[in-house]
């Protein structure tokens, strides 16, 4: 009847009170089964709590283990952190993720009474309490999670079985990807009772997310900071060694790369997402465009194919007339794109249009259409399972873009013609049904000043504005994917008919970036030195942002995604502004400042603004100039105490430099220690 953490205590107090002291243990030769160095002075013993017994018993297993990880090698880390176990395990389990100190570590889990049993985790050797342990290679490039606490879940119980109540047949899952998404992917996953797996390049070695999840590894070494997430066969190479069953490619780098889906189909890894053959036909707009007309869905007039070749462009221009857009033939997010009003200025667009899509996507080829002038932008999310089963979960409104970069997004869309509304719903799910889509995806539409709306793009994977409709909705949509790509249908995860998703109140999502906005919006880069986030009812936060966190200049400047919902447009941005305005953010610069000017605008505030709302209303740039005043004071205090003043006008003694002088080292031969014992 005592529980697990009880059993632990008495067995370590026990072994306390039968080690001998110190002083009166003779000192021994090392012998065959004996491991030196093994044999130091015991760590001095956590006072009982005054509080309650189970404190006094959680201190002590955790001094415990603090003198385990004393006693063995520094490259030899203990980790205490195991998902799922055997019910019948209860005593603790040491998986080092380094091959050196194994030895070691048999003799120290040896001084442990019971027996723990446990599944290893990849690339890992667990070190059972009676002194069996599994060996098993260790990857190169697996780096383990931190140690940490966490509390057993055992195969059997009630928490574990609705856990996996859902999950199908999926039990381990990874993200190839990084920053945000990543943490929401392994969220989702956590939720489903799966175990997480992170990847990360060498220049993340230190990115939040790693820690996020279960297992992380660093692939592709050697690679520039972004190629390490584009290099697709070091990710699967990694996700089958350690036992992945399907990879969830987040957004962005590899998410629209048919080619990654292929190699994952072939290699019998679940790819969350589409099919392969979806992504080759939504990726490329071309084709994307072709089947929208086959289902009758209304086109701007563009070219039928896509092209590397300038002259063709300005054959365009000449026919259907000017202003134009040039787009990437692959990919999207604002890359590659450009509009385009006289002749002109029409060739070097295109030249650099096409070698940002090439540098971007690796194609240069671009496509052409007529501009339609200050449209807005309304996009449908779409939700379809592998058994021709296709809802749509309303739509988005994402027209505040700055530089084809959304900034703020509504769901549902205000003020937008009821029959306008539902006919964009029936063309997504149409398209979805005639490509046989599979998983999530989003369709894009723009609709001109006269009300008529017209097909742009499929993006075939999860959106970074998904929030707003997962809490207008309360669907999950990253558990949805994962369910789905395992097998499961619509109805399976609560979605019989389309009269099952309904929309309650409005949601807005605002993405916080490091961006300079005095800097023309300038990434800002650095360690994060103040961060106090908002809270409260219908405030969400989605990121990986904690103090001390580095801002890579490597990759997109997103820090976080703050979203808020309520019961209608108007409250929503009273909510909005409100949590702006409590967040905090030191250390780096954001656009929290223009952000807070767009939630003021008179356009913003009526509802009826379009994609060149941002470039048309120059006040959003007249910015007040934030002092980060306690950082600096602080800053200039502790340069005072330390240097001395020096500033113009101080008075007393100046500053004076002196040199510390090192010490000398010890004349003797220090003793030999565990790195000879490795050696």
């Amino acid at each position: 009847g005592r529980s697990p953490l009880c059993t632990q205590g008495a067995q370590h107090r026990a072994f306390d009170a039968a080690r001998p002291p110190q002083s009166s243990r003779p000192r021994r030769r090392p012998t065959a089964n004996a491991v030196p160095g093994l044999n130091r002075p015991t760590p001095p013993s956590v006072p009982p709590s005054e509080h309650h017994p189970i404190e006094t018993t959680r201190l002590r297993f955790r001094a415990t283990m603090s003198s385990v990880s004393a006693m063995l090698p520094a490259r030899a880390r203990v980790v205490t952190r195991v998902k799922s176990v055997p019910a019948a395990s209860n005593a603790p389990t040491l998986a080092f993720r380094h091959a050196a100190g194994r030895r070691a570590a048999v003799a120290t889990a040896a001084r442990f009474q019971g027996r723990a049993s446990s599944r290893p985790s990849s690339g890992a050797a667990v070190i059972r309490a009676d002194g069996h342990h599994h060996l098993r290679d260790v990857r190169a490039g697996a780096i383990s999670d931190p140690a940490a606490e966490q509390v057993e879940i055992p195969a059997n119980s009630a928490l574990n079985t609705i856990l996996r109540s859902n999950a199908g047949a999926i039990n381990k899952i990874m993200c190839a990807n990084r920053g945000e998404i990543a943490v929401r992917t392994f969220r989702a996953g956590t939720e489903l009772g799966m175990r997480t797996v992170a990847v990360f390049s060498e220049a993340d070695r230190l990115a939040t997310h790693r820690y996020k999840a279960d297992e992380s590894y660093c692939v592709n070494p050697g690679e520039t900071p972004v190629g390490a997430y584009l290099g697709y066969e070091g990710i699967i190479e990694c996700a089958k060694k350690n036992g992945v069953q399907a990879i969830h490619p987040g957004y962005g780098f590899l998410s629209e790369n048919a080619n990654f889906a292929r190699r994952c189909e072939e290699e019998g890894i679940i790819f969350i997402g589409p099919r392969s053959e979806t992504i080759t036909q939504m990726g490329d707009k071309v084709i994307a465009k072709s089947l929208a007309k086959e289902c009758g869905l209304p086109l701007v007039p563009g070219t039928e194919e896509a092209t590397d070749d300038v002259e063709a462009a300005e054959a365009f221009a000449q026919e259907f007339g000017m202003p134009i857009m040039l787009k990437a033939a692959m990919g999207g997010g604002g890359r590659g794109m450009r509009i385009v009003r006289t002749m002109g200025e029409l060739r070097d667009a295109f030249t650099r249009a096409s070698s940002e899509a090439l540098a971007a996507f690796g194609d240069g080829r671009m496509f052409l259409e007529r501009y339609v002038e200050a449209p807005r932008h309304i996009e449908v999310q779409i939700l379809a399972d592998g058994h021709g089963n296709v809802v749509h979960l309303h739509e988005r409104d994402c027209s505040v873009q700055r530089r084809h970069q959304k900034v703020v997004e509504l769901a549902p869309a205000p003020i937008l013609d009821p029959a306008l509304r539902q006919t964009l719903h029936d063309d997504a799910v149409r398209l979805a049904k005639h490509v046989n889509y599979r998983n999530a995806g989003t369709v894009e539409f723009m609709v001109d000043k006269e009300g008529r709306h017209y097909f742009l793009e499929v993006n075939p994977r999860i959106q970074v504005e998904h929030t707003v409709t997962e809490e207008v909705t309360g669907i999950d949509l990253v558990q949805s994917q994962i369910l789905i790509a395992g097998g499961a249908t619509l109805e399976d995860i609560g979605i019989g008919s389309q009269d099952d998703i309904k929309v309650q109140g409005f949601a807005m999502q605002c993405r916080i970036t490091t961006e300079d906005p005095q800097m023309s919006f300038a990434p800002d880069f650095g360690k994060v030195e103040v961060y106090r986030p908002p809270g409260g009812m219908g405030v969400r936060l989605d990121g990986e942002v904690v103090v001390g966190s580095r801002v890579s200049p490597n990759y997109d400047s997103l820090l976080v995604k703050l979203t808020c919902k309520e019961k209608n447009f108007m409250s929503v941005i009273q909510k909005m502004y409100r949590a702006l305005g409590e967040f905090r953010v030191r250390g780096v610069k954001t656009n929290i400042p223009f952000l807070l000017n767009v939630l003021q605008s008179e356009t913003f505030l009526s509802g009826e603004f379009a994609t060149d709302f941002i470039d048309s209303t120059p006040s959003l740039f007249d910015l007040e100039s934030s002092q980060d005043d306690m950082t600096k004071l602080l800053s200039y205090l502790a340069d005072v105490a330390v240097n001395g003043a020096s500033h113009p006008g101080a008075v007393g003694p100046a500053p004076v430099v002196v040199e510390p002088v090192p010490p000398k080292p010890a004349a003797e031969t220090p003793p030999a220690g565990f790195k000879q014992i490795i050696d």
